[in-house]
């Protein structure tokens, strides 16, 4: 799968470094909000593996309060714009509002990361094929509430990829993520990655975000400033279901866990 001017090998799990332009995200709301300190994470994750850097403005934690088209847009494009200036990574816009996915990839943005999987708002698929990049339909839904979790959720990505194939948008350009954390009870987030593999069953490359989640917090019973052993654990366990794609804060230790995992897998 070609993502700006990368070509990333599907059989291999690649790091999407997480920068939050945001005083309220739930693991690291506030410390990224200047352009400078923005790029020196950028830099910071890249030295570390990151192979991707996905760049939000709104927090989306559960309880989250919704913000302005033109204020998230305002957070963003420059990040978007100064990191394409000064690194040669691809970049994903974390956003399900069109006007702001069209700010983002007209900035530069080589990916969007759509946490409602084009049903939000139907002309981020409109500007997905406008800029012909990749898209990452993520599943959510309104409320919980599963008949078959694994089931459900599968027929949920499909709405999905209809919307994007409806728009025009090729299948060698979409990724799915099963949406951790998203309309789901720790119990459900553990068994959809415990079945990744069966979201690879649609044919697309999938990526994960679990990193630092209430999922492993209650868990482990643990606070948002100890959870990298458990994020580690569900990348690895994502790299060993064939996983294309694991976003997380902590880049250093996901990336030398999943090169390790791999060199077991393919030794």
């Amino acid at each position: 799968m070609i993502i700006g001017n990368k070509n990333f090998d599907e059989n291999k799990t690649h790091i999407m470094g997480i920068l939050n332009i945001t005083p309220d995200s739930f693991s690291d709301g506030g410390k990224f909000n200047s352009l400078d300190t923005a790029l020196k994470h950028t830099e910071k994750m890249i030295s570390e593996g990151a192979d991707i850097i996905d760049i939000g403005g709104e927090s989306t934690r559960p309880g989250y309060t919704m913000i302005s088209d033109s204020e998230e847009i305002s957070r963003i494009v420059p990040v978007i714009r100064a990191v394409k200036k000064n690194f040669d990574i691809p970049v994903s816009a974390d956003t399900y509002k069109g006007a702001v996915a069209h700010a983002a990839l007209e900035a530069g943005a080589d990916l969007l990361n759509d946490i409602w999987g084009l049903k939000y708002d139907k002309t981020c698929a409109e500007y997905v094929k406008k800029f012909d990049v990749p898209v990452c339909l993520m599943h959510n839904r309104a409320s919980e509430g599963y008949n078959d979790l694994i089931s459900d959720v599968l027929s949920d990505l499909k709405e999905c990829i209809a919307i994007a194939r409806s728009a025009g948008i090729a299948d060698e350009k979409i990724i799915l993520d099963p949406g951790i954390g998203f309309a789901k009870t720790t119990e459900q987030n553990l068994m959809l990655v415990k079945n990744l593999d069966a979201l690879r069953s649609l044919g697309f490359p999938v990526l994960l975000g679990a990193s630092r989640k209430s999922m492993i917090g209650l868990t482990l019973g643990l606070p948002r400033d100890e959870r990298v052993e458990g994020t580690v654990t569900a990348s690895v366990i994502a790299c060993m279901k064939g996983a294309m794609f694991v976003r997380v804060h902590d880049v250093k230790e996901n990336y030398r866990a999943v090169k390790m995992t791999e060199a077991i897998i393919n030794s």
